[in-house]
């Protein structure tokens, strides 16, 4: 079975479960989103590695781990969530030591958040991403926005017949390539299609 890398979207608190939160993790390379119904004390762990600049004044359980695995060498290569069973979701702790690899059972929540604490990649199985993965609403709005905008930018910038306001160009001249590039990008960024345009006229001259 092949191995799917999952990074961390995000964290919403449960419409479903009070003093519930939900992780979602997102698939690499896809658009696919594995939801993961996780306590409070897990989310608060979660988060506190996500956001690298909040210190705790004692360890978190979490913490202790890897204060403690460090100590003794032992390091979390990788988490697989390997197996779904009535929405429970079970994953691994892939650890080494001494070159010995050991897989340790854990709940996907402290896997998660341990994984975070060691730089750890995490990963499922295409089969459950399959079964269990999703395509959030508010994600296809935002590619369908960001599709229509791409478009009206392309018929802009193509349209042979739209009138630019006078302006000396004699500085696009003088820059490169790589430059004009560059500036045709910032143009695009801040909306300003006229300027866009003119630039890449003088870098369609080059070509």
């Amino acid at each position: 079975m092949s191995l799917v890398r999952l990074n961390i979207k995000g964290i919403s608190y449960s419409q479903t479960q009070n003093g519930a939160y939900a992780l979602i993790l997102n698939e690499v390379g896809g658009e696919r989103k594995l939801p993961i119904v996780i306590g409070a004390f897990e989310a608060q762990s979660i988060a506190i590695a996500l956001e690298k600049e909040i210190k705790p004044p004692r360890p978190l359980t979490h913490d202790l781990f890897k204060n403690f695995s460090d100590r003794f060498g032992i390091v979390v290569k990788q988490v697989i969530i390997h197996k779904l069973v009535d929405g429970v979701f079970y994953s691994s702790l892939i650890c080494e030591r001494d070159g010995i690899e050991e897989i340790i059972d854990a709940r996907t929540s402290d896997a998660i958040a341990l994984a975070l604490r060691f730089d750890a990649p995490i990963f499922t199985y295409k089969n459950i991403l399959d079964k269990a993965g999703i395509y959030l609403k508010a994600d296809e709005k935002q590619r369908e926005k960001e599709e229509k905008e791409e478009e009206i930018i392309e018929e802009e910038l193509l349209n042979e017949e739209i009138e630019l306001p006078s302006e000396d160009t004699s500085d696009y001249k003088k820059m490169s390539l790589e430059e004009l590039n560059e500036l045709l990008s910032q143009a695009v960024n801040q909306e300003d299609y006229e300027k866009a345009a003119r630039i890449r006229d003088e870098i369609s001259k080059r070509k």
